[in-house]
């Protein structure tokens, strides 16, 4: 099998793709095939155990509950009815890791099984969700909610042999001021975000920034980060302009004419620029603005180039054979927050096959040691960070359809890791939780 999994998959599809091949052998062949699907360096420690086999093995059979937990919030939709977020936004990112964790399980006799728990009121969300963990149901808790909620969450289960993957919200309290050693972040934080781009645009030596803020309080929160990167990375923020929309304002037939007079006049006379940054993470207006500004000026942040954690068009490091698995399982492209909660999802797999164990504490253990790392199609091994439970990775800088480039860029080194470039480092870390 080790021999197998090196070689292409071309090969061993035709070698099975004979008109007599068994169902015996259509089984194997789906097998393989699976396997090679996963990065090595996950497969390989079950490859070198070998499948559970005998009566004895039978009765050891680590069974392992994910639970996945969904905060239904009303959000106003984006503008473009191109950007209409699927009703299966993350949870299909943790069915396709789940496949992942059963493709290498199953060699350690592990199965790993999804829960999902969805409720639009926080308290109950809180309380079904430490239902679960009480009753030994799950020790591992995927959470796309709001900020309040997901603390609410962690303080609800605190002491429990138990963690929380953050796989939506990006907001910097929730690693620093507010963090809590029981959850870890995989979606990247606003100041990852800007930091990524904020070193791309100091390669472009696009320096002088006119940044748009919106007035929501996310889009303050983004800013805050762009107004740090801008100092961190040698950026000057020329000028700052508030946009104050009304929702009931968008237009439709006829709209554009408006927009077009709009948004000029909005950019008049404002200070020699490079660039404009709009913060609007919540995509409210930022489409509005490419194209339609005063000056002939590129547009970032929210629209037009911004940071990501993952794109649909990514094919380097594996991504084209992981793109095609998840338009697969689900009909569509993968989007970030599928791709966070995959992450989340495979952390737990991982952890279980490098520990060959079920045990919700040994695991937990593990992620939090040096040498827990996790293959994320990103052409890097990333890790949590060990003050504050963020998970390293490289952020994307893209267009909608291309990404431009990774960051950490190469011009910017660090003495233990260039991902630490990205977002908020030891040195300047606030989190108190992780040191108790």
């Amino acid at each position: 099998m080790a021999a197998i999994a090196g070689q292409p998959a071309l090969i061993w599809q035709k070698a099975f793709a004979s008109g007599a091949a068994s169902r015996a052998a259509g089984v194997l062949r789906r097998a393989i095939f699976a396997v090679l699907a996963l990065p090595f360096a996950t497969v390989a420690p079950a490859l070198a155990q070998g499948p559970a086999t005998g009566a004895a093995t039978a009765t050891a059979a680590k069974s392992i509950t994910i639970l996945m937990v969904r905060e239904l919030r009303d959000r106003l939709p984006p503008l473009s009815l191109l950007d209409q977020p699927p009703k299966d936004d993350g949870i299909a990112g943790a069915k396709l890791a789940i496949d992942d964790n059963n493709t290498t399980g199953r060699f350690l006799n592990q199965s790993f099984t999804l829960a999902t728990l969805e409720n639009a009121d926080p308290s109950a969300l809180v309380a079904a969700a430490k239902g679960e963990v009480e009753k030994g149901a799950t020790g591992f808790i995927v959470a796309d909610v709001a900020p309040d909620t997901l603390l609410q969450l962690s303080d609800a289960i605190a002491g429990k042999d138990a963690v929380i993957f953050n796989a939506s919200a990006p907001d910097e309290r929730l690693r620093e001021e507010a963090c809590r050693a029981n959850v870890k972040h995989t979606a990247p934080s606003h100041a990852m975000l800007a930091d990524g781009l904020a070193q791309y645009l100091a390669v472009k030596r696009w320096r002088r920034w006119l940044l748009v803020v919106g007035t929501q309080p996310d889009d303050a929160l983004f800013a805050d980060a762009l107004r740090r990167a801008a100092k961190r990375f040698g950026h000057k923020i020329v000028e700052e302009r508030i946009f104050k929309y009304e929702v009931g304002s968008r237009r439709a037939d006829g709209g554009f004419e408006q927009i077009q007079q709009q948004i000029p006049s909005f950019l008049q006379g404002a200070a020699d620029h490079d660039i404009v940054l709009v913060s609007d993470p919540g995509s409210l207006f930022s489409d509005y603005f490419p194209y339609r500004t005063w000056e002939a000026r590129p547009v970032a942040g929210s629209a037009g180039l911004y940071a990501t954690s993952w794109h649909p068009a990514v094919e380097l490091w594996g991504g084209t054979q992981f793109q095609n698995r998840f338009k697969r399982l689900a009909g569509r492209n993968m989007r970030p927050l599928d791709y966070n909660v995959w992450m989340a999802v495979r952390s737990v797999g991982e952890a279980a096959t490098r520990r060959r164990s079920g045990d919700t504490k040994e695991l937990i253990a593990y992620m939090r040691l040096p040498e827990f790392e996790l293959a994320a199609f990103k052409g890097r091994k990333l890790t949590y960070r060990d003050w504050n439970g963020q998970l390293r990775q490289p952020i994307l800088v893209t267009t909608d359809k291309l990404h431009v480039t990774v960051s950490p860029q190469p011009e910017f080194l660090h003495q233990f890791s260039e991902l630490d470039t990205l977002g908020i480092d030891k040195p300047e870390t606030k989190c108190a939780a992780y040191t108790k």
